[in-house]
């Protein structure tokens, strides 16, 4: 070999879906059933279906549902990741369910529950109301916190989502509806600007 050669490095080729190569263990009391297109799941909260794309192969093996693609190329690589994401929230949610808590921040801002949905008073001149869809719950805790609750997570998130775009937090004023737990960074306004 001259000096002028350079040595190339065996490098790993990068992989663009670690997850989707991760078998999905099936719990004690949990039923998976494939059929073409689509996973039925059943656990002790329910059942739910997933749609599947005909692009990627699923199949049950050693007590845990494996996805595989067809090739490598990057459109497969992203419904390897996606169909073994979404097989693996309807497993968990047959199992243990979702929750998403929402919370009221603001002088006079309260929910009350109505039957199956909620009533908030969000400092507009009337009431809102929201109703839950088919498989999802509200329950209003105090006056001023709401769980939502499913087996579907897509569903929780979108209900959830649809009550905090009701009065979304104000970036001046602690005024709202937040998740709990979520972080929120306020800004100071003009007149605190002025007297720094």
């Amino acid at each position: 070999m001259s000096g002028n050669e350079t040595v190339k490095e065996d490098r790993p080729v990068r992989t663009l879906s670690r997850i989707g190569r991760r078998p999905i263990p099936i719990p004690h009391g949990v039923e998976v059933e494939i059929k073409t297109g689509e996973v039925t799941v059943t656990g002790p909260m329910g059942t739910l279906t997933q749609r599947y794309h005909p692009e990627v192969r699923v199949a049950i093996e050693d007590g845990a549902v494996i996805v595989e693609r067809l090739s490598e190329r990057k459109f497969h690589h992203a419904l390897h990741g996606l169909t073994r994401s979404l097989i693996a929230n309807a497993v968990q949610g047959v199992t243990e369910g979702y929750t998403k808590t929402l919370e009221l921040m603001g002088v006079g801002y309260r929910v009350l529950q109505d039957g199956p949905g909620i009533v908030l008073s969000v400092g507009f001149s009337h009431t809102v109301g929201i109703s839950p869809p088919e498989g999802v719950t509200m329950e209003v805790e105090g006056n001023n916190r709401v769980h939502v609750r499913g087996i579907d997570k897509q569903k929780v998130g979108a209900l959830a989502a649809k009550v905090r775009k009701v009065r979304p937090p104000n970036a001046y004023k602690e005024k709202g509806i937040k998740y709990q737990g979520e972080v929120l960074h306020f800004k100071p306004g003009k007149a605190a600007a002025r007297k720094a």
